[in-house]
């Protein structure tokens, strides 16, 4: 199909034309839960709900079989894509989180929710919510899953998420705040290269590409046709009145230098604390980056520091 009959193009991502087809360009490739050979880092996959299809991939580290007396904390990860794609099971989600949870020593739930825009938003805050319900359904070790119930310290939980994923990690932590979970405490959030916009610059956002600008507003758009627009709270969390009940301790936020997004992360630590917020949050820069360098590039020096330090936040 031509150009001429596009109805959305946000390349290099996805494309959608007129007579309501969807191309996506990136994020389509799956590959199955495994054992890591290497690492021994076991994975599979759960159903959370089959209508709506929720799912997830759960991976525990080697050491949880040889130990398995000893609770290890609990990681819930939301992937990136822009709401629109990618997946638990993409390669490199996969390949993360095998790593991740080798090197920090715990329990992860990498969430599978659905995608915009056969499912616009709110359908994926409903959908990580519903399986962070799930999760903490395990909390006295009666769940229906295995793995959390043996192996979970559900005393010693964490969101992470990158991107998109970022935006729902922070969602689901002012919600957590909310409404709170019953034998859940949420330790602390990782937002790495959080997608947070707004129809005021902040930061250098001042000399950021008209074109640039109007990507960033319009994936939000494409996400959530029903969005008030880019100071939805969803979207910009300064206009969220709800901040200061983000229902954490700690807050780490990681941004990159060469990343359009990252003036907005350096905004988010400085309104939480303005917030009212008891908590405590630290902002990390990758020099020289780009959004998500880490997971397309995983050896490179930036990337391993990236995750010595988020290692170490979840310890």
């Amino acid at each position: 199909m031509s150009n001429e009959d596009l109805a959305h193009d946000f390349s290099p991502m996805i494309k959608v034309y007129k007579d309501g087809r969807v191309e996506r360009l990136m994020g389509t490739e799956r590959v199955p839960p495994s054992t890591h050979p290497e690492n021994g880092v076991q994975s599979k996959d759960v159903v959370i709900s089959q209508e709506p299809a929720i799912s997830a991939r759960i991976f525990i580290p080697k050491t949880s079989t040889h130990s398995p007396q000893t609770k290890l904390p609990l990681l819930i990860y939301f992937h990136g894509g822009g709401f629109c794609i990618e997946s638990s099971s993409s390669p490199e989600y996969h390949s993360y989180l095998n790593t991740l949870v080798s090197e920090a020593n715990v329990v992860a739930v990498s969430v599978d929710y659905r995608l915009a825009p056969e499912h616009p938003l709110p359908a994926a805050y409903n959908d990580s919510w519903a399986a962070i319900k799930w999760v903490a359904s395990h909390f006295d070790g009666n769940g229906s899953e295995d793995w959390l119930n043996r192996f979970a310290d559900f005393q010693r939980v964490f969101f992470a998420g990158d991107s998109a994923g970022a935006n729902i990690t922070h969602n689901m932590a002012v919600k957590l705040g909310c409404e709170r979970l019953v034998g859940v405490k949420l330790v602390g959030i990782v937002l790495v290269h959080p997608y947070f916009w707004g129809t005021e610059p902040v930061g250098a956002e001042l000399n950021t590409p008209a074109a640039t600008k109007e990507y960033m507003a319009g994936v939000w758009r494409f996400a959530c046709p029903s969005t008030c627009g880019s100071d939805d709270p969803l979207i910009n969390p300064a206009k969220d009145p709800k901040l200061g009940t983000l229902g954490c301790e700690k807050v780490l936020v990681c941004v990159a230098e060469k990343d359009g997004l990252k003036d907005r992360g350096w905004h988010y630590s400085e309104i939480l604390k303005k917030s009212g917020w008891n908590g405590a949050v630290e902002v990390i820069e990758s020099k020289g980056e780009g959004h998500v360098f880490h997971l397309f590039n995983p050896i490179c020096d930036n990337a391993v520091a990236l995750q010595k330090m988020i290692v170490s936040f979840l310890n």
